[in-house]
């Protein structure tokens, strides 16, 4: 167990040295973990892999994820010699999932903000109005708010700029420090989780707070009609993640064709 600990760390620092983000680092550390739970990583076979990643009640995204987390790790020992042959070879390549947009409705968005104290009242604006990830929301600093403009750090280490709506000014233009400082570590933020728990006490179900940032870009795209400009907004890499995000009503459908000349 030490052996293959010691392994996955050797792996990790790899990865870092090809400029991973921290996030991915962290979830593919976790990943392993879990695997390394089940079955010894460096005596896995294809038919232990396949078991894994038939987990019940796993999604789609979440299994994709972990094939790519074994797939990455098992090439890389194979090519390092630390087994004689790659069990992740075979595994067959999962489909992305084609989600529907899930936009929070405005009275489930208006009833969760009746309920939410002072930082939780920021965290579902900084969602519904900025369009922020939950790792996002946790890591927004005094520094991050440039007179009209919150420079949001993204996923794989990307800077956007997104223009602070009126609803949020009150809570940002004086922030100094972290928005959401960790009860535990002095000097840190909070996690994700502890975003997702919070918001999870005052969104009535089954909303999620990745809803509030369905509903951002749903609002973003119908004032403007354009979806680069929401593909910037949310920090979107390709903009066909961004139509994912994007409800259309089916009046706006038909006035499309009662413009049709």
């Amino acid at each position: 167990m030490e052996r293959g600990k010691r392994i996955v760390e050797e792996w990790l620092r790899w990865l870092e040295a090809g400029d991973t983000s921290p996030g991915t680092v962290v979830l593919r550390r976790s990943q392993l973990i879990r695997l390394a739970a089940r079955v010894p990583l460096l005596d896995a076979d294809e038919d232990d892999l396949v078991a894994w990643l038939a987990t019940v009640g796993w999604s789609t995204e979440t299994r994709r994820s972990a094939r790519a987390a074994v797939r990455g790790f098992y090439r890389w020992a194979h090519r390092a010699g630390y087994i004689d042959s790659d069990p992740s070879l075979w595994l067959r390549p999962i489909r992305p999932a084609s989600p529907r947009p899930r936009p929070i409705p405005e009275p489930a968005l208006a009833e969760a903000l009746l309920r939410a104290d002072r930082e939780r009242t920021l965290m579902l604006l900084l969602g519904a109005y900025a369009g922020l990830r939950r790792a996002e929301i946790a890591r927004v600093h005094g520094t991050d708010v440039e007179g009209p403009t919150l420079v949001v750090r993204g996923k794989g280490r990307r800077v956007r700029r997104v223009p602070i709506h009126v609803r949020l000014e009150p809570h940002l233009t004086h922030l100094e420090g972290w928005a959401f400082p960790s009860p535990r570590r002095p000097g840190f933020p909070v996690g994700e989780t502890y975003i997702r728990d919070r918001l999870g006490e005052v969104l009535p179900e089954p909303w999620t707070p990745h809803s509030l940032r369905h509903r951002f870009a749903t609002q973003a795209y119908r004032v403007g009609r354009d979806l680069v400009a929401v593909q910037m907004l949310l920090g979107h890499a390709r903009i066909e993640t961004t139509r994912l995000y994007v409800a259309i009503e089916d009046e706006t459908l038909a006035d499309t064709v009662r413009a049709v000349a």
